[in-house]
């Protein structure tokens, strides 16, 4: 990994979920961009720390967060009572960043992807592009989101485990001893968190067709947690740029290719700016 640049984390109080974790990397100058990067499902900001100070090291300010419920962010682990409130977590960076005078980027991995297209979709201030890797918009058998919603009124707060194996997120062998060894990550969620989630994948879906904003969208051609063919209509759409890595797999910023990877967000975001 390389090391962190201007990296700073701090506790910041919230009086609807206690506290809610916020991390900066921040670039030696002014910055050409400011990204807000939401992480994904079982995770938490501090896994892209590789990625916040390449992008730093590139001219942009990268603001992350623990959703709450995650990492160390106040909350029940993985659990939400209304999908909106994550939603509203992201509008206050996106406000913060709006303060900056710079062009804002919108950013997720994974389920943070969904959040991310689930938000520019809503009537919240919107960003000026967004970045999306392995974004779910697709996700479960037919049978799991038929019940999902009968167990989120039964057993709404149940831990249900995610059963992802580490090989699934990397090649690289140390990036899935380091998730399951992180204290950070939890992997579990509830039924309701995870009906809310479907929802919201099929919301995504749908606004993503519609969506006006410059977009660009990266997935590993060996995901095997969300299939590479999902996201291929986002490539047919207009104002959309999808590239496939082929080989990589699932968290595609964390593979032995990372940092080639973020160059190319960078080329992409200094060629809209």
């Amino acid at each position: 990994m390389s090391e962190e640049v201007n990296s700073v984390s701090r506790p910041v109080p919230n009086a609807d979920f206690g506290v809610e974790l916020v991390r900066d990397w921040e670039p030696e100058s002014s910055p050409t961009a400011i990204v807000v990067l939401v992480h994904g499902l079982a995770e938490h900001s501090g896994r892209y720390a590789r990625t916040g100070s390449l992008l730093a090291r590139a001219g942009f300010h990268v603001r992350s967060f623990d959703l709450r419920g995650a990492g160390a962010s106040g909350g029940r682990r993985w659990d939400i009572e209304d999908w909106s409130l994550y939603l509203d977590q992201i509008e206050r960076h996106v406000d913060w960043a709006a303060t900056r005078g710079a062009p804002i980027v919108l950013m997720g991995h994974s389920m943070g992807g969904t959040l991310v297209i689930d938000y520019a979709g809503s009537d919240r201030r919107s960003p000026h592009m967004l970045v999306l890797s392995a974004p779910g918009i697709s996700g479960g058998a037919r049978w799991q989101r038929a019940v999902a919603p009968l167990l989120a009124r039964m057993v709404p707060t149940l831990p249900v485990p995610n059963r992802l194996k580490g090989e699934q997120l990397s090649r690289d062998p140390a990036v899935g001893e380091a998730y399951f060894a992180d204290p950070l990550v939890h992997t579990s969620s509830t039924p309701r968190l995870g009906a809310q989630l479907f929802d919201a994948i099929a919301r995504a879906r749908a606004t993503a067709e519609i969506l006006d904003l410059p977009t660009l969208v990266l997935h590993g051609g060996s995901d095997t947690i969300i299939a590479p063919g999902s996201t291929a209509f986002l490539g047919d759409l207009d104002g959309v740029e999808r590239r496939l890595y082929p080989g990589l797999r699932h968290e595609i910023l964390n593979e032995p290719e990372g940092p080639q990877v973020v160059a190319d967000i960078v080329e992409w975001i200094d060629s809209r700016l």
